[in-house]
């Protein structure tokens, strides 16, 4: 098991969450997707490590950015 947090910027409502949430929810291994919508703070429950460059492919087509 493996965890991850990142923060989103650009997220304002539920829909947001939920675009996030299934866009991440979707690459392989992740198991759960945690968004704590007033922090923009992204929580990754895996099987593994994660690849920054997947997760953040993910929230680009989701239409929100990673903060570095």
């Amino acid at each position: 098991m493996s965890i991850t947090t990142v923060t989103v910027s650009g997220m304002t409502c539920s829909h947001c969450v939920s675009s996030v949430s299934e866009e991440i929810g979707a690459i392989t291994g992740v198991t759960s997707v945690d968004v704590d919508l007033a922090s923009g703070r992204v929580t990754i429950d895996s099987e593994g490590p994660v690849e920054r460059g997947a997760i953040a492919a993910a929230v680009d087509e989701a239409g929100y950015k990673l903060v570095d």
